[in-house]
């Protein structure tokens, strides 16, 4: 008996394979957690690109940098970055093709800081993903009231100078859009 698609969790290779990347492609994961999106870009950019899993915490960051070699992706820099901070991530400016934020606006006061520094980093005509908690989903997740709507995060891009391209399907008990400099 299979799980309806509104009951799994986000499928990072699924979403990855939605997203058109080149290979050879730039990508900060912002807040890369365990890096599951960090692999699934890793694998699409090549050994010709590369992937910098940027996270506040060391733990993490050790953890995605061994999962990267056991997968054999010489790709993936891990760099720890407080992305509350203006110019938190230490990338370059308009160095990235793309940047994928999942699950961290929601938990961070600082959210206006966090999509700027995206759109510092992004090329003009790069792309981001951002995938936040639907915020009508109760089963899993932080407390509702942490979360972010979709409207809410819309008004959040505007005002980076960022445009929401389209909604990404994700299933599961998130929402993301598909957002362009």
């Amino acid at each position: 008996m299979s799980t309806p698609l509104s009951l799994t969790f986000a499928d990072p290779s699924a979403i990855v394979n939605q997203l058109e990347i080149k290979p050879g492609s730039k990508v900060a994961d912002f807040g890369c957690g365990s890096g599951f999106f960090s692999f699934e870009f890793a694998k699409q950019v090549g050994s010709e690109g590369v992937v910098h899993a940027l996270d506040i915490l060391p733990s993490a960051l050790e953890a995605v940098a061994s999962r990267a070699k056991i997968l054999n992706l010489s790709n993936v820099v891990t760099k720890q970055a407080n992305l509350e901070r203006e110019g938190g991530s230490g990338l370059a400016p308009q160095s990235m093709d793309w940047v994928v934020i999942k699950d961290i606006l929601f938990q961070n006061k600082s959210k206006d800081v966090i999509l700027r520094e995206v759109a510092r980093v992004l090329k003009t005509g790069g792309h981001a993903i951002l995938m936040e908690w639907d915020p009508e989903e109760t089963l899993v997740g932080p407390d509702k009231e942490l979360r972010i709507s979709p409207k809410e995060l819309r008004t959040l891009v505007e005002a980076a100078h960022l445009a929401v391209e389209k909604e990404l399907n994700v299933g599961g008990f998130h929402y993301a859009f598909l957002v362009k400099k």
